[in-house]
């Protein structure tokens, strides 16, 4: 069993191509201006994509949990915290 500080190198590869599918179709337009906002606010590309991909598996899990639809609201609310990670359940 992983040690809970360890990652799935699969599924970082995984969420982090969504970042970039969501930035190249512009959809939502949030995470591109989530995107240049923080390499405005001086993290490199990388480090800008793994803190938006936090918020996507973040959202994703919600997802899993309730069963509920993707919450585009509280996605967008989470994506406007970052750099913060302690991710709202809105």
């Amino acid at each position: 069993m992983k040690a809970s500080h360890e990652y799935d190198p699969e599924l970082r590869r995984v969420y982090l191509e969504v970042v970039d599918n969501q930035l190249r179709d512009n959809n939502p337009p949030e995470t591109r201006v989530t995107f240049d906002r923080l390499r405005s606010e001086g993290f490199n590309e990388t480090e800008a994509k793994v803190l938006i991909a936090s918020a996507i598996a973040f959202e994703t899990f919600q997802v899993m949990k309730s069963g509920a639809p993707f919450n585009h609201d509280r996605f967008v609310h989470n994506l406007n915290r970052l750099p913060d990670q302690t991710f709202e359940d809105k």
